[in-house]
């Protein structure tokens, strides 16, 4: 059976950006992931945790990727989507957006972000 199991606002403290000051300080990022996961009956009749995808997991692997810092957001969603399908065999198919806070630019706007879709085999 297929679900879509959802990570909202994951905050993330980390330096992506391409400015040196966006590297040194880092700034407040938001990411928010939908996944569809093929999911196992034994998750929906039998509580089995082994029968779908660990939010804890999921949140682990964002966490990681996003402390590695990128100049492009585009790179860090796409690492963090490979690696999250790598992990887990049970995605399918994902929209990851990463929201960057307050970002660097002259101008006033509460955020900036991309937001990237992969399907298995991308």
């Amino acid at each position: 059976m297929l679900t879509r199991i959802r990570i909202d606002r994951l905050a993330v403290h980390a330096r992506h950006g391409v400015l040196p000051q966006e590297r040194t300080v880092g700034a407040d990022f938001f990411v928010s992931l939908s996944a569809a996961v093929e999911t196992d009956i034994s998750a929906l009749r039998d509580d089995d945790l082994g029968g779908t995808v660990s939010y804890a997991a999921l949140c682990d692997g964002i966490r990681q990727e996003m402390l590695q810092p990128s100049a492009l957001l585009e790179h860090v969603a796409y690492r963090i989507g490979r690696r999250l399908m790598a992990e887990q065999p049970r995605i399918v198919s994902l929209s990851l957006r990463i929201d960057k806070q307050m970002p660097p630019m002259g101008v006033l706007v509460d955020a900036v972000g991309v937001e990237i879709e992969l399907s298995r085999g991308e």
